[in-house]
């Protein structure tokens, strides 16, 4: 079986700038590159799950959200390397104004969807991989899973572990950033 490094997108591997609708607001944060090689240097899949509300919001397509993580993709897998893995987003929002996409839909965190459609797809064993995230619901989402949690402090990281310790939602790890994961990634590994 596979193992694999859940990522959240904004706030955790991009800047978060609101609603991403361009590739070129696309800002990769500093030593995400060098942290997604540390986890495929450990065997880990690397693999995005993002809830794009967006989509459901009007703001952008599902065309121009893809033609946005092909430009992730073209920088985080260029010259030679192949740092993601795939990319499994929910374009769902129940309040959202674009009527097929304005549902409840368990692929959107804290539903587990897109971490199930992963691991039927790459044959993922949940009790060796984790999810890195900085918002609630990428917690949430790892908690209903069974994924390792760490929380990063970048993006809404700082609010969020507030809202953790009042929720009782458990932590294996808190980072101030990306980079700050690989040792304890890289550690807990080992052990093993």
């Amino acid at each position: 079986m596979a193992k694999a490094i859940f990522l959240d997108r904004d706030g955790t591997l991009n800047s978060d700038v609101g609603y991403l609708s361009r590739k070129e607001d696309i800002e990769i944060l500093p030593g995400a590159a060098d942290a997604l090689t540390s986890f495929k240097e450990l065997g880990f899949l690397n693999i995005i799950i993002t809830n794009q509300s967006g989509v459901a919001r009007g703001l952008l397509t599902e065309n121009e959200l893809k033609s946005i993580h092909d430009e992730f993709l073209r920088i985080l897998n260029s010259g030679g390397r192949k740092l993601i893995d795939d990319i499994f987003y929910s374009p769902y929002y129940a309040n959202g104004i674009v009527e097929e996409y304005s549902i409840d839909h368990n692929t959107r965190k804290p539903g587990t969807g897109m971490i199930d459609a992963a691991v039927k797809k790459y044959d993922i064993d949940l009790n060796e991989s984790f999810f890195i995230g900085d918002s609630l619901v990428d917690m949430q989402c790892a908690q209903n899973a069974g994924v390792k949690k760490i929380l990063v402090l970048t993006g809404y990281g700082e609010k969020t572990l507030e809202t953790c310790g009042q929720e009782n939602i458990p932590l294996e790890y808190v980072s101030k950033n990306l980079v700050g994961t690989m040792d304890f990634i890289r550690n807990f590994t080992e052990r093993k």
